[in-house]
This record gives C-alpha cells, sequence and structure tokens, in this order.
C-alpha cells in the first residue's frame, strides 16, 4: 500500500505576523516557519501507524512548495516517511496546490492520501476537497478516528453537534483532525536515518491562476477590558446600553 501525506510550511503560532509589498505578501523577517501540526500530528502519523500495523507499505511525503521547505520535509522523514517529493514553486492559491498534489497522486499510485483538515496560516480547509475533486476519489473530512480491515476504512468524522461513522473503500482522500493520532517526537535514529532518505526535487506544472490575492489586513486590535464593581449593576446596566449596544 502506497500512502501519501500532505505537509504544509506555516509560521509557527507564536510569530509576529506583519506584511510587506503592499499588504499583499507576508513579511518572513524573524517568523520561524515549522510543519502544520495538523499535517504533522495527526496525518503524518496516522498513515505511519497504517503501515506499521500492515508490516508493509511505504509513506510518501508530498510538499508544493520551494527549497526552503526541505528542513520540514526531513523532520517528516525523520518522523518516520520513507521518502518525499517537492514540488518545486511558491503557490499563491489553493488550486495550485490541489492540481500538483493530484499529479503526485497519479505520478506515484498512491492507494490513501492524508492531510491535515487545514492549515494554521490560512485556515481555509480547501485543499483536500480540491484534490479529491481532481482525481475523482471519496472525500472524508474532519477525521478524528481510523480502522482499516482489508481495503475499507471505518472512520469517524466530526459534524455540526456530534460525529458520524462512515465506510469507505480505497482510494480514498482523508483529512485529519485531533484525536486521529498521538504527536510523535523523531529520536536519533530516525535523525540520522532522513539524511539518507531522498527528496524528489520536481519541476511545477503550468497551472492557470484562478484568483488573486488583493491584499491581507490585520483584525483590529481589542479594546481594553472595562472593570464593574459587582455591587454596582447600574453601571454595567449603562455600559451594555450606551456604549457595547446589547441591551
Amino acid at each position: 500500500m502506497k500512502i501519501g501525506v500532505c505537509i504544509s510550511r506555516t509560521p509557527e503560532t507564536t510569530a509576529k505576523i506583519s506584511f510587506t509589498n503592499q499588504d499583499t505578501a507576508l513579511n518572513t523577517d524573524g517568523v520561524n516557519f515549522i510543519m502544520n501540526p495538523y499535517d504533522e500530528w495527526y496525518a503524518l502519523v496516522r498513515a505511519i501507524e497504517l503501515k506499521e500495523s500492515n508490516g508493509t507499505g511505504e509513506v510518501i511525503l508530498i510538499h508544493v512548495g520551494e527549497q526552503d521547505g526541505d528542513p520540514i520535509i526531513r523532520k517528516g522523514l525523520a518522523i518516520g516517511a520513507d521518502r518525499a517529493i517537492r514540488y518545486d514553486l511558491n503557490p499563491t492559491t489553493s488550486h495550485e496546490v490541489a492540481v500538483h498534489i493530484a499529479d503526485a497522486v497519479k505520478r506515484e499510485h498512491i492507494d490513501i492520501l492524508f492531510l491535515g483538515k487545514e492549515t494554521i496560516d490560512y485556515n481555509g480547509a480547501e485543499v483536500g476537497a480540491m484534490v479529491a475533486a481532481h482525481i475523482e476519489w471519496p472525500f472524508i473530512s474532519f477525521v478524528n478516528h481510523m480502522s482499516m480491515e482489508g481495503d475499507t476504512a471505518t472512520l469517524t468524522r466530526e459534524i455540526e453537534g456530534g460525529e458520524e461513522i462512515v465506510q469507505v473503500t480505497l482510494p480514498f482522500v482523508l483529512s485529519a483532525s485531533k484525536g486521529l493520532a498521538e504527536q510523535r517526537i523523531p529520536n536519533m535514529r530516525g535523525i540520522m536515518m532522513s539524511k539518507r532518505k531522498p527528496i524528489d526535487v520536481i519541476e511545477p506544472l503550468t497551472v492557470q491562476k484562478q484568483q488573486e490575492t488583493l491584499t491581507f489586513k490585520l483584525p483590529d486590535q481589542k479594546s481594553g477590558v472595562t472593570m464593574v464593581d459587582p455591587d454596582n449593576m447600574e453601571e454595567l446596566v449603562r455600559l451594555l446600553h450606551e456604549e457595547a449596544k446589547v441591551i
């Protein structure tokens, strides 16, 4: 079984965000980048667990990005992936990413494709569905539990107000959410072995851009908190009525 895992490079959660080029691009000065946590902690680890339970197979990382993404690829290899593919471009849309991932799935004859439910920078949750549409596979989103029996997977996914349990046969695309696996930390042996695992760099495809980012805008700063004495209910009512305008 060939298992593909999509990994993204994202700013770490504590990074101070600002923009450049007339607010059309992220200012990367001083920003530390990491592997997207949903890809690393849940999608990648569950893919490795699936390979281990089968006793055979291959876990292939797929990354759409430039050379600065190699450190996160090496981390994925250190955690336990077998090899990696990197499409050498700086994508500007989810559609570009999806087209290249779909190409990797066809190129490698992948059986299952894992990816995190979303990236922590854009929070778009778009790529999985787009890839599935390109390769005409079923797509199951927000999966937090998975079991396999032969070619059939039983998946539990988050829905509004509860959970849904579905069955699907190979091949399919799955987006992973919290609970699907437990984070693994690379050990020294994995780190050393990762240096010998191959990263195949592939020239980008020609993709017609269907959208353009006009500008980014930081959210408004949060206002200060007004403290009200619990015995002064008249003042609280006045503030809610005149300033908050909620009553």
